[in-house]
């Protein structure tokens, strides 16, 4: 390996890092509030509808900001856009921990929501023009490992601070862990700095190339693009299906199996320890394969057989944990050929925007999966979530091969 290639796997590296660092973050505060229901609710006698609405609320208007931001990204770039959303986290802490009643938990929620929506399509547009290609993999995978150990460290980190201190540093805390973090990058934005001119020039460059004597490109010219809803329909059924799972799995195994709600949770952990080790995978898998449809295709297959078994009620209780486990792994080691799809089918200049409408879908995904799946849980339905999920994985493989093919053609 030449000087010149190792100098640029080591920056490749660093970016690669500070990309994850912030990517953990948010998904750290994606799980600062609900830990700290029991203080509230002590506090200030709220309801688990109220407590949960607060959620709803960050869920939705982090949908709306992330399916806008991506065009604020390709006109001023990324850095200046992750670090506004960084310092709204941030804020959005201090606003927590200074509530004196439900309105301005409401405010502080919606400034969470504001500051979360930033984080997709600036982290994919940085990843796609930073790393080389040949990385690209590696860093689709080690971004989402840090969602999940920011998913992680959120609950035992508020609980902790909250027990020995009160709720309220607990918020205090996490604004100081968000600013900290803010600072390293801060520190070295040099390697994040990307030029929103040069991708629209790109982005000319490539459309005239492509369209001889046509019109530029507009700026919603991408709208148009069948992948690109392919891929937001992708998403959006992907996390239904891993939120429906995430929000009714206890209670569905207590029914079928008669275990015990705890006993569900924490299968739930180990499908999300499998998520994160099948994401280190996955990034070997899709740089040796190069086939992102087939992949995808293989692990949705083997976890619709998962959970159809789980659905039956057939499986021994001491087997029941072995297809959460295949499943998280199926996830994870899908994840970094989901985001290869995804750029494949990112017309050229257009990285913020493109990931800002398709990775919307996640969090519309996460506010539908548990109202539709509960509906079958109130109905005493409890095999429906697992039968549901299937469905909706067969539509995820549906959905990666008519992108692949979009690519194709395109």
């Amino acid at each position: 390996m030449t000087d010149a290639q190792l100098n640029r796997c080591a920056s490749d590296v660093r970016v690669i890092g500070l990309i994850s660092l912030a990517h953990g973050s948010s998904h750290f505060f994606h799980l600062i509030l609900p830990p700290m229901f029991p203080w509230l609710k002590n506090e200030f006698a709220f309801n688990y509808a109220e407590l949960g609405l607060l959620m709803s609320i960050f869920f939705v208007v982090s949908c709306i900001v992330q399916a806008a931001s991506g065009f604020l990204v390709d006109r001023v770039g990324a850095r200046p856009v992750l670090f506004s959303g960084m310092s709204l986290l941030i804020l959005s802490a201090l606003l927590y921990s200074q509530a004196n009643g439900y309105a301005i938990l409401v405010l502080a929620s919606i400034v969470a929501g504001c500051g979360n929506g930033v984080f997709h399509p600036v982290n994919y547009t940085l990843i796609n023009h930073k790393v080389s290609p040949l990385n690209l993999p590696y860093a689709y995978s080690v971004h989402g490992l840090t969602g999940y150990l920011g998913w992680a460290a959120a609950p035992a980190f508020m609980v902790a601070i909250a027990s020995l201190t009160d709720w309220r540093i607990a918020f205090v805390a996490s604004a100081v862990f968000e600013a900290l973090i803010l600072l390293i990058l801060w520190i070295n934005r040099a390697l994040l700095f990307d030029s929103a001119k040069e991708r629209h020039e790109e982005s000319r460059k490539s459309h005239a190339a492509s369209n001889p004597g046509g019109a530029p490109m507009s700026a919603y010219g991408f709208l148009t693009s069948p992948a690109v809803w392919l891929c937001w329909i992708f998403f959006l059924f992907s996390v239904a299906a891993t939120s429906g799972l995430q929000s009714f799995a206890p209670s569905a195994l207590f029914e079928i199996y008669r275990l015990d709600v705890g006993t569900g949770n924490y299968f739930l952990t180990l499908m999300a320890l499998g998520g994160a080790g099948g994401m280190l995978l996955g990034a070997y898998i899709a740089t040796r394969f190069k086939s992102p449809e087939r992949i995808i295709t293989i692990c949705f297959v083997v976890s619709i057989v998962m959970s159809l078994l789980l659905a039956t009620g057939w499986l021994a209780v001491d087997a029941v944990v072995i297809p959460f486990i295949v499943i998280g792994l199926g996830i994870g080691v899908a994840a970094p050929s989901r985001d290869l799809m995804v750029r494949a089918a990112t017309p050229v200049g257009a990285s913020g925007r493109v990931y800002g409408i398709v990775y919307s879908g996640i969090d519309l995904g996460a506010a539908i999966g548990p109202l539709v799946f509960g509906i079958f849980m109130d109905a005493n339905l409890p095999k429906f979530l697992f039968i549901g999920v299937a469905l909706f994985q067969l539509i995820i493989i549906f959905t990666a091969f008519k992108v692949a093919n979009q690519a194709k053609a395109a």
